[in-house]
């Protein structure tokens, strides 16, 4: 398009009458180009665009012509402007390239991709995030193989940005390096408060959120699935409950005696204890983040997750995330998130493969 404005404008100009000038128009190619293409491209077609108001110049009157040679001069300048404006767009795109590059290396290493078979459960996992430019925030998720089953976590951390991702980090870390050692759910989650607690009381920690005294805390859910019983054990430390399928209907784990959020046991005094709930062949579980449920429309209703749940068909977990995420991206009034969000879906077979 700027060589065809170039061409287009130049044989007009020529074509023209004395009075008129069409040669300001030949401005707009460098301007133009410099919006999707790098410095030097811009500045060929500045260049490019020079030549052709000299050779307008020389055909119409004389290059040395008052009025030709301004066109000339000021061409130059805004061919030089445009061309540094568009030095300065291809290195922050260059910058924005390596931040998500770093970015997507951080969630791997943080939030691993789980397994899509796990001993008798499929499943399947989606992280969203509320941010554009962002991979990964304070929403995390883990499962890890055990002798007897397969345990699971997944929490939100309070807060935003680096200092989120930080917190997900340790619980993680605590979480997969614990759950082979700690024989019980309820000593595993002991486990993983004394890490979110001791982490309060670190002044490191404290001093990395610029001096202020941290008040963090991370809500968790906490399961344990056995591969030979059709039961699941669940602690929720101030979680939104975990939501079950079975036959077309959605039910809530409301667990009976929930307990403070990761961080804040301390302060409570409470003590953890697991809830068991049945988890037959072909129930499907889903896991989520109050992101999820958070997220509203432009009337400002939150997202009926556990409605849009029980509306759709049956499928597997991989299918059964995707639907749910487009279905949430759709509800929300521009197609983004107000709040990151991540979901797991786990879905109990008739044997263990």
């Amino acid at each position: 398009m700027p060589l065809g404005l170039i061409a287009v404008v130049t044989v007009g100009d020529i074509l023209a009458p004395a009075e008129v000038h069409l040669g300001p128009f030949l401005a707009a190619a460098p301007a133009v180009t410099a919006s999707f293409a790098g410095p030097r491209t811009t500045a060929c077609v500045g260049a490019l665009a020079v030549l052709a108001q000299s050779v307008v110049a020389v055909v119409r009157t004389s290059l040395t012509d008052l009025n030709h040679s301004l066109q000339v001069t000021a061409l130059i300048l805004i061919s030089l402007c445009v061309t540094f404006f568009a030095h300065l767009r291809e290195r922050h795109e260059k910058q924005l390239t390596q931040l998500r590059a770093v970015a997507e290396a951080v969630q791997q290493v943080v939030i691993r991709p789980l397994p899509r078979r796990v001993g008798p459960l499929r499943i399947a996992s989606v992280y969203l995030a509320a941010e554009a430019e962002a991979q990964i925030g304070g929403d995390l998720f883990a499962a890890v193989r055990t002798a007897h089953g397969t345990r699971f976590i997944v929490g939100d951390v309070r807060g935003k940005g680096l200092a989120a991702v930080g917190d997900a980090a340790l619980l993680l870390g605590a979480f997969r390096a614990a759950a082979h050692r700690q024989a019980d759910l309820p000593s595993l989650v002991a486990y993983l408060e004394g890490t979110v607690s001791s982490d309060l009381d670190d002044p490191g920690a404290v001093a990395s959120r610029t001096g202020a005294p941290k008040e963090a805390f991370i809500t968790a859910a906490v399961l344990d699935v056995p591969d030979t019983a059709p039961v699941l054990h669940l602690i929720n430390c101030g979680h939104p409950p975990p939501l079950l399928l079975r036959e077309g209907r959605v039910s809530a784990l409301e667990v009976r005696e929930p307990a403070p959020p990761l961080g804040l046991t301390a302060f409570t005094g409470s003590a953890f204890t697991a809830q068991d709930f049945p988890f037959r062949p072909g129930d499907t579980l889903l896991l989520y983040t109050d992101g999820v449920i958070e997220a509203r429309d432009g009337a400002g209703t939150f997202y009926p997750l556990a409605q849009r749940l029980a509306a759709l068909p049956p499928s597997g977990p991989q299918r059964l995330l995707h639907r749910l995420g487009e279905d949430l991206l759709a509800h929300t009034l521009t197609g983004r998130l107000g709040d990151d969000a991540a979901m797991v879906a786990i879905q109990r077979e008739d044997r263990v493969r």
